[in-house]
């Protein structure tokens, strides 16, 4: 017997656009597309099949992931009413969380950072002068998280503590290589302690570009954080910066292990995750409720010694480092 359905929403658009799965005049189930108020347009509705079929022969964007999410759980006898209890908002928005740095009970430092899981267990992943940084005298002894807890309204969040020490040792994890430090570290959530209702998106190794995969230079990318703090307050989510790829993807920038975006940024914006669409990479269909694979770890912008501050302008250039120094943190 067919599950009668009256509408549910499977994506809502940054810009306002929605996509509804609904019975259409002949109740035949459609994807209805309503245009944000601004475009003016006229809702459409496509039949399932044609919707999917558009969305191979072109782009894949998320509105098909999220059909094809919604149809999955429908046939293995998951209640339709599930997905419409998803937030209204990529899943990418998600990823990434709002960081305050303290020591006791002072404030410090905003920065970001984004979720990373592993088999069974959850990490944050930031940069790791955020969490220790000898020339700056930055020392915390403990970080906050913001997380959404509500499903229904991302307004409700709350602050979630991972202290950084424990009888003296630090609890983060870090690396090093031939090139030194990297600016990088993750610390372990502990999944029995999150709120029961937190609401969150983590990458995963699913998410690392493969091996031999190389990122043409010039290549758009995302970086999704909180620069200077700045979010959208009533919804708790974190502003997305656009920037190039502007050094030899998958070579080592000056020997370290990073790359280089130009993109424009700011302090708070240490440990966002810098992301493309997988649209022209090969991601496995683990990652397609996420259609975004996870290239670097944002650390800081970069600036020359001898620059002239009244005469030359500031490079505009940051260095990310390899996301794929995640897999070594986050291993046994």
């Amino acid at each position: 017997m067919p599950i009668e359905i009256d509408q549910i929403e499977l994506y809502c658009s940054p810009n306002g656009d929605k996509w509804l799965f609904c019975n259409g005049a002949s109740s035949l189930p459609v994807v209805r597309h309503i245009p944000n108020a601004a475009s003016g347009g006229a809702a459409s509705d496509l039949p399932v099949a044609a919707f999917l079929s558009a969305g191979q022969s072109g782009q894949w964007g998320p509105q098909h992931s999220a059909l094809r999410e919604f149809l999955d759980q429908t046939m293995s006898g998951a209640a339709p009413g599930d997905l419409a209890r998803r937030p209204a908002v990529e899943a990418l928005l998600l990823t990434a969380a709002r960081v305050r740095t303290f020591s006791q009970l002072g404030h410090l430092t905003n920065a970001s950072g984004f979720f990373f899981a592993r088999q069974d267990h959850l990490f944050l992943v930031t940069s790791r002068h955020v969490l220790a940084d000898v020339p700056s005298r930055h020392f915390p002894d403990r970080i906050e998280v913001e997380l959404h807890v509500d499903r229904d309204n991302l307004g409700a969040s709350t602050w979630f503590t991972l202290p950084l020490y424990a009888a003296g040792a630090a609890l983060w994890r870090q690396a090093m290589d031939t090139g030194g430090e990297i600016d990088v570290a993750v610390l372990e959530i502990r999944k029995d302690r999150l709120p029961p209702t937190a609401v969150f998106e983590a990458f995963g190794p699913e998410h690392l570009p493969s091996f031999d995969h190389v990122t043409p230079i010039g290549a758009s990318v995302l970086i999704v954080g909180f620069p200077l703090g700045f979010h959208d307050s009533l919804h708790h989510l974190p502003v997305v910066r656009q920037g190039v790829i502007a050094s030899a993807f998958g070579l080592r920038f000056q020997g370290k292990g990073c790359f280089i975006t130009d993109a424009r940024t700011h302090r708070g914006t240490s440990g966002a995750p810098v992301v493309m669409s997988n649209a022209s990479m090969d991601v496995s269909d683990a990652a397609s409720a996420l259609p975004w694979v996870l290239l670097g770890v944002h650390s800081s912008t970069i600036d020359m010694g001898v620059r002239d501050l009244h005469v030359d302008e500031s490079l505009g250039l940051n260095s990310a480092w390899y996301a794929d120094v995640l897999l070594n943190l986050t291993g046994d």
